[in-house]
Order: C-alpha cells, then sequence, then structure tokens
C-alpha cells in the first residue's frame, strides 16, 4: 500500500509511518468533531434551516474540503464550517441585518469563488510570504495560546465573569473537574512518549466522564444515546441560493468580511501549525511555506462546496495542530480526518458522545507543542518585540486569529516607521498596514 499512499497523499515510506498518520488524523477530528454538534445548534435560529439537514452539510463539507486537501495539497491539515464565520453568518448578516439565509449562502459561494480566484493568480500566496518572520513566529505563539483558551473554555475551566471577563471555573466538579483530570491523564501520556498519547487521552477521559455528573443536570457528563443513526437528506438547503441583492453595497460589505476573516484565518493557521510544528525556517526565503496554493486552493474549494451544501465558510482548522503534534505530516492524516467526519455521518450520536471536556486537554497540550517559536523573537529588539508580542495576546484576547495578525501587521509597520527604519518595511506591508486600518474604521 505504501507505493499507493506515497502517490496519493505525499506519504514517504522513509520518513513517515501509516500508523502515525492514521492516529494523528483521528485526534485532529476528535478535537474538532464538536463543530458537528455547534454548527447545527447555531443555524437553528433561522427558520427553514433544519438542524439534521445542517449536521449533514457540516460534515459533508467537511469531508469534501479535507479529501482536497488530502489529495492535491497532500497535507495533514482539516478543514469544516469555521466558528466565528457561522456566527457572523447567523447572528450578524440573517438576524442583525435582516437578510435571507439564502441571501448569506450567496455571499459565501461568491467569497468561495473569489477565494479561487486569488489563488490561481498566486495573491493569496503573495500575501502569505510578504508577513515578516518576527510576526510568523509570533503568529505560532499566539494561535498555541489560542487554541488552548478554547480548550479550557470548552471545559469550563476558564469561565464568564462580570467584573473581570474571564475567571477560573469551579475545578473541583462538573466539566471542569473532568477537563483537569483529562489535563492530568494527557499530559502524563505525551510525558511518557505514548504513541497517540493525545488521542488516548481523549478516549480515556470520554470513559471518565461516564461517572462524572454535571451539577446542573445531576447527568453525567459523557452520555451515549444509541451508536447508529442515517444521515438527513442536504434537501431543503442545498443550492438555496438568492441572487436579488447580489450588487447591492451590503453584499459586497459581507462578502469582503467572509473573504478577510476566512483569508487571514487560513494564512495565520498555515504559518502558526507549520512554524509550531518546525516544518518551515524561522527566516530565509519569503517563499517558506511549501504547496501553500494548493492549501489555498483547498480551503477555496471547500467554501464552495460548503455554500452549495446549505452551510457558512468552511476553512482550515487550527485545531489540524493536534493532528501534527502527533506526527501527522501528510496527506494521509487528513484523508484520516475526512475518513472520520464521514463515519460521523452513521455514527453520530456515538461521536457526538464524546464530551468537549475530553478534547480540551489535547487543545492544551497542542498549545504547549506551538510555543516554542516564542524563544526565537528578539526581544532585546523592541522594533520587532512589540508587534511579536501585540499579535501573540491579541489573538486569544479578540478570540479571533485574524484580529491578531491585522493588529499584529498594523503595529509592525508603525513600530518601525516610528524608529525610522523604513527599510524594513516593505512595500506589501505599507498596503496590507493601510488596508487593515481601514477595515477597522469603515468595517
Amino acid at each position: 500500500m505504501k507505493p499507493a499512499f506515497e502517490k496519493l497523499f505525499g506519504f514517504d515510506s522513509k520518513v513517515n509511518n501509516v500508523r502515525t498518520e492514521i492516529l494523528a488524523g483521528m485526534t485532529t477530528f476528535l478535537t474538532m468533531a464538536y463543530i458537528l454538534a455547534v454548527n447545527p445548534n447555531i443555524f437553528s435560529a433561522l427558520p427553514g434551516m433544519p438542524q439534521g439537514s445542517v449536521f449533514t452539510s457540516t460534515a459533508l463539507a467537511a469531508i469534501v474540503g479535507t479529501l482536497v486537501m488530502a489529495l492535491y495539497a497532500k497535507k495533514p491539515f482539516a478543514l469544516a464550517p469555521g466558528m466565528g464565520l457561522n456566527a457572523f453568518f447567523v447572528y450578524t448578516v440573517c438576524l442583525g441585518m435582516g437578510y435571507s439565509w439564502q441571501f448569506a449562502l450567496t455571499a459565501v459561494l461568491l467569497e468561495g469563488l473569489i477565494f479561487i480566484v486569488l489563488t490561481v493568480t498566486k495573491v493569496r500566496s503573495w500575501l502569505l510570504n510578504a508577513i515578516p518572520g518576527t510576526l510568523k513566529k509570533a503568529i505560532g505563539a499566539g494561535i498555541g495560546l489560542f487554541i488552548a483558551f478554547i480548550g479550557m473554555q470548552n471545559a469550563g475551566i476558564i469561565v464568564d465573569n462580570a467584573s473581570t471577563l474571564v475567571g477560573l471555573g469551579k475545578i473541583t466538579e462538573g466539566t471542569a473537574l473532568l477537563g483537569m483530570i483529562g489535563l492530568f491523564v494527557t499530559a502524563a501520556l505525551v510525558m511518557a512518549k505514548v504513541r497517540g498519547g493525545m488521542l488516548w487521552g481523549i478516549l480515556i477521559t470520554t470513559v471518565i466522564g461516564l461517572f462524572i455528573k454535571d451539577p446542573a443536570t445531576g447527568e453525567a457528563i459523557t452520555k451515549f444515546n444509541g451508536f447508529v443513526s442515517l444521515p438527513d437528506t442536504v434537501a431543503p438547503i442545498f443550492c438555496q441560493f438568492d441572487w436579488s441583492h447580489v450588487f447591492s453595497w451590503d453584499m459586497l460589505v459581507i462578502v469582503f468580511t467572509f473573504l478577510f476573516v476566512d483569508m487571514f484565518d487560513t494564512m495565520g493557521t498555515i504559518i502558526g501549525v507549520h512554524q509550531g510544528a518546525g516544518l518551515i525556517p524561522d527566516d530565509g526565503p519569503r517563499d517558506n511555506v511549501p504547496g501553500a496554493e494548493k492549501m489555498f486552493l483547498a480551503d477555496s474549494i471547500a467554501t464552495v462546496a460548503g455554500a452549495c451544501l446549505g452551510t457558512s465558510t468552511t476553512t482550515t482548522y487550527v485545531e489540524s495542530a493536534a493532528g501534527v503534534g502527533e506526527g501527522g505530516r501528510t496527506g494521509l492524516t487528513a484523508f484520516s480526518t475526512a475518513v472520520c467526519f464521514a463515519l460521523a455521518l452513521f455514527f453520530s450520536p456515538l461521536f457526538l458522545a464524546i464530551p468537549s471536556a475530553a478534547t480540551a486537554p489535547a487543545l492544551i497540550i497542542v498549545g504547549v507543542m506551538m510555543m516554542p517559536s516564542i524563544k526565537r523573537i528578539h526581544w532585546d529588539d523592541y522594533c520587532k518585540a512589540i508587534p511579536a508580542f501585540i499579535t501573540i495576546v491579541m489573538m486569544p484576547l479578540a478570540y479571533s486569529i485574524s484580529d491578531g495578525i491585522l493588529i499584529g501587521v498594523i503595529t509592525y509597520v508603525a513600530c518601525h516607521a516610528l524608529a525610522g527604519r523604513f527599510k524594513d518595511i516593505s512595500i506589501t506591508m505599507w498596503v496590507l498596514a493601510v488596508l487593515f486600518v481601514c477595515k477597522y474604521i469603515f468595517i
């Protein structure tokens, strides 16, 4: 099978291991499977979008996008409808601005088509390679903090606080207790260098959840409600586009917002995961992310497919770092993730029984794995250190990878200009900084 794997997935039998790649793909799936539950819940606020149909479209969009990534780009990244973008779709475009979900789907479709054009013309790759090495290092560390924060939040270890915005949850009970136990279990497995340690940590934590009760309901955190079910049809939401407002100003703004957020979320994920795994050099040639165009094209195709299937923008998931952290390096990892999503279509009750508290420890450990790039930042050079620090802290605090990158770029240009180091600012960085400032002023 290895020659076939080499042709299909870019698998090198001298370097890569089949078992490692498959375990990595399963780990990535388990850390992002929450989207199968979250996406239908978000879209349930819109009349005419049945939860069952949205569940099926979510899984199918993930399968299509991840398969393209596996077979065409041959990279270990997984795709699915993006968090944040789905909330913008439902709560801003539809409920806030009063447009139909058909209108919003049309905006997603147009965004995806524009993405394809930008990718084919290599504009996206040009933007990626224009990011200075200092910011690339910071992006990796920032994403590490961001996904660790997501994990702690999902487990209830970090909760809302009216006075301080966030605070420590009650870690002696419920999901927070399960998350803490899972963290120590997963940490022990990783420190012992057990192969597939994070995956085993997720599974063991899920089983432990059968014996820990949620204080709010009095029921076990892990609940099994059957094993097999046939997927619902996507017919009610398939290719339901509304072209009546396609030339309106609102459509232009919405498409641009989808495009902007998705492009820089994907860019941040690609840079950060590669940087965290040591797959690209810190400095050197600008064109230092191999296969960037193919990864971007996979992301673009997935967005178009997702719009046709009836869901919001499909994007490359930062949780892919979990699989990369387990040793995933080729398209076989992404293919394994796609297979898991296909199985989830028929075993949704079983897969959805894995609580978010069980996947939280894996996200926290991956956050640790993505921090080493921070030591290669020149902290004694404030022109570089300040933009890097702003990029790192802005991602978890603003709850946005793209905002961290955008404000980091603005800060980088501002700091170097104020210091009179104009030769260190490329024309591209000047243009990006001006566009990003305009984005915050006018959008």
